[in-house]
Parts: C-alpha cells; structure tokens; sequence
C-alpha cells in the first residue's frame, strides 16, 4: 500500500529519489524494439500480419479497415455510448477551436515587416490503445485538434481484439473526425509502421498517441527522424488535499489514476497525517468493488503520501514532481494558482475529477509524463502545425539596415552572406 513520508524530515537527496520516476527502458526491452522495428521497415505488411497474430492472438489476412466494417461498427454502437462521445466531441471541438493562432505583421524597423502564419502538418499519425481497454477517447483527443487543424491525411492504428475487431466506438469517433485510413496494428510495430511506411500503412510526418513502454520505446527510437508528440511512460497524478477535503472523493482519485496500470503513480500530498490515515481506509473499502483492484493495488505499491505543513509547500512539491495530471482537491484554490508551475492539466476544487478531463470537459487527455511537464505541454491544437514566418524589406530597410547586416556577416568571415545584401544595395533602383 501507499507509503507516507514527511517533506519536512526529508533530506535533497531523499526527495529527489521520491520525484525521479522509477519507470524505465530497459537495455533488454529497447533490444527488443529495436528487432521489431527492424522487422517491419524490412518485412512490412507480413512483419505487421504476424505481430497481430503473436501479441494480439488476432488472425487477420487485411490490415486496413474496411468500409464495411466502419459502418457496421457506426450502426451498431450503443446509443447511450454514442450521445456520451457526440456531447464530449462539441465540448473538445470547441476548447480546441478557441486555441487557432491568431497573427499581425509587426514593423520591426522602419520598412521591415515581420509576421508568422500557422500552417498544418500534412500527414499524421494517431496512435491508440487498445488491449484490456482500448481508448476510444484518445480518438477524440488526437483526431479533433488534427481536423481542426487542417492535416490533410489523418491516418490511425489501433490493435484488434483477439477476433480481428476494433472498437465500435473507436470507428466511429475515426469516421466522425474525417481519418483517412484506420490499420489494424498495435504496439511498437504500429508506430514503426507510420515511420517507415508499409505496403499497407502510409508513412507520415508526426506521430502521436499514448501507449505501454514498448510503443513509448519505439516512439523515441523513431524521433531522429519522424517527430514525435512526447515521449510518454505510465500515467500519474498528484491529489492536493487538506481537512476541508473529502476523503472518499480523494481516494477515488487515487484509485482513478491506480486502474490505469500497474506503473501507475498516485500520489497525495495534504497537510495532516490523520486526514491520510482516512483516505488509506477508503481506499481499501472503494478497492472491494473495482474489477481492476489488482492492478490498482500494484499501481499504489509504487505510490505514496506526502505530508506537508501548508497547502504552499504542497503546490512547490508538487512542481517538484511535475505531474502529468495534478488535481487541488478544495475550493480554495485561487492564492495556490501563481505558484503552480509544472503540471500537464490541473484539476481545480472538490468537483473537478480527471475524468472530466479523460472524457468530456474538452481540454486533452494527451500529456507529459515522467516529469516532462517541466518543459513539454500537452497536445494542443498547435501540436499538429508549425509556424511559419514571412518577413518583407523596401529600399529604404535595404540600404539603412543593410550596411548593418553587411558589418555583421563580414565580422563572422560570411562574405557570400555580405555580398547576397552589398548587390542588392548596388542594384537598388536599376
């Protein structure tokens, strides 16, 4: 179970042990990365075929789904279900259409003109979970801010059940946000299969989407050469809490994060110890009844409790950590805002589950782990374009900042660079 410690009786060293992630690459699991992605750059569809068959126990003679099978799986969703996904669509749609890039040219000196325009990338990539829970959602959150976006060619790979099927739900989302082609393929082999390209599979620019160690493996392999989102380990979050917190709501959080999987990390950090003594006892009564209970007991034996003096320096730890998900489990919150620094989504007050933010609120679900939210944010709208800048200069810029950029390029020994302004000063008004 969830081991408690006190910040204040911990040395630097200590804490920087208890912030590093555990969840590492192993040299024995990259090796194997390595062979499948060897695998498929040379054997392709017949290397992807196989792997279907080896680590999905799925048979299956096509890799792209078929238009028979997207709408049968349209026709046969569950109505409930589908009104859930449609109303969580709208929500996503317009979080993510209120991040479009707005621009203006900017005179930067006298003559000079300088603006950026965002541009989509071509062609992506959506990579999703599948096995014991495939991640309809992640659909959502990849193929919404894609179409919004503009990417001309949204491809998607998922692995099949153990039948050669996907999803309903995960089709149906595909056929809604306008993907292109979905492929069965999972794991590692899927996301070589978008840096390569196969006979099957279309090769593309960026590559996004969660996924276990050896998917998150073979996206780091790949990124020499394809772009990545992130790289992305297990799921975590940080539950900051006091006495005005409900215990049963803060184990349920706990536990939300724990069923992800065994590499999971819930972590509480909250200002009394008896308070966590009482989220510890609903924790065992709220494990009782959830059918993932191993996993979760396995995921909070990596898992801890912080206790801290003040709400501040639970916040300071917290971006210590960097937490993919960090929820501020009371209402008052706004004197804590300033000082949050790292975090990939932050959940504020006693209503505000991550599962809102898994499903339905309309921010996205796609974010840093393993401390990358120091320096990585989520996906947004701009993660599927880059930016693109445009500068123009009229005579009077040529000739005034001219000699300028002449004295500058000359002093680095770049005559080709002087000369490229020195002619065009020569034959200005000719």
């Amino acid at each position: 179970m969830m081991k408690k410690y006190n910040l204040n009786k911990l040395n630097d060293f200590e804490i920087s042990e208890l912030v590093q992630r555990k969840y590492l690459l192993t040299e024995d699991t990259m090796n194997i990365i390595k062979k499948i992605g060897e695998n498929v750059e040379q054997n392709k569809d017949k290397a992807l075929l196989e792997m279907a068959l080896k680590f999905d126990k799925a048979k299956i003679s096509e890799l792209k789904v078929s238009s028979k099978e997207i709408e049968e799986a349209v026709s046969s969703i569950d109505p409930k279900l589908k009104e859930a996904i449609d109303i969580a669509y709208l929500n996503i749609k317009k979080f993510h259409e209120s991040q479009r890039p707005s621009f203006k040219k900017t005179t930067t000196y006298y003559g000079i003109e300088c603006w950026q325009d965002f541009k989509p990338i071509e062609k992506v990539g959506l990579y999703i979970p599948g096995g014991s829970a495939p991640l309809f959602s992640t659909v959502l959150m990849l193929a919404i801010p894609a179409m919004i976006a503009g990417c001309r060619e949204i491809y998607m790979t998922t692995p099949p059940d153990k039948f050669g099927k996907i999803h309903p739900a995960i089709l149906y989302i595909a056929d809604k946000c306008g993907v292109k082609e979905v492929y069965k393929a999972g794991g590692a082999g899927g996301v070589f299969a978008f840096a390569y390209g196969t006979e099957t599979v279309k090769k593309v620019d960026k590559i996004f989407g969660p996924g276990n160690q050896f998917v998150t493996g073979a996206k780091m392999q790949v990124s020499s050469f394809v772009s990545i989102d992130m790289p992305a380990g297990p799921s975590e979050v940080l539950v900051v809490a006091n006495n005005t917190s409900n215990p049963k709501i803060i184990a349920s959080d706990l536990l939300a994060q724990a069923e992800h999987g065994a590499d999971s990390q819930s972590i509480l950090v909250c200002d009394n110890e008896k308070f966590a003594d009482k989220v510890l006892v609903e924790i065992d009564e709220q494990l009782k009844a959830l059918p993932r209970a191993e996993i979760a007991k396995k995921a909070l034996g990596n898992s801890f409790i912080m206790i801290v003096k003040n709400m501040v320096e639970a916040i300071k730890f917290s971006n210590l950590y960097a937490p993919e998900h960090l929820i501020i489990g009371i209402n008052e919150y706004a004197e804590l805002l300033p000082i949050i620094e790292n975090a990939g989504s932050v959940f504020l007050g006693k209503n505000a589950s991550e599962s809102f933010g898994d499903y339905a609120s309309g921010t996205n679900h796609t974010l840093p782990t393993s401390s990358f939210a120091r320096s990585t944010s989520g996906v947004s709208l701009l993660s599927f374009g880059k930016l693109i800048t445009y500068q123009t200069v009229n005579d009077d810029a040529l000739k005034s900042l001219g000699k300028y950029v002449e004295i500058m390029a000359a002093h680095e020994g770049l005559d080709a660079h002087k000369n490229s302004v020195t002619i065009r000063i020569n034959e200005c008004g000719k």
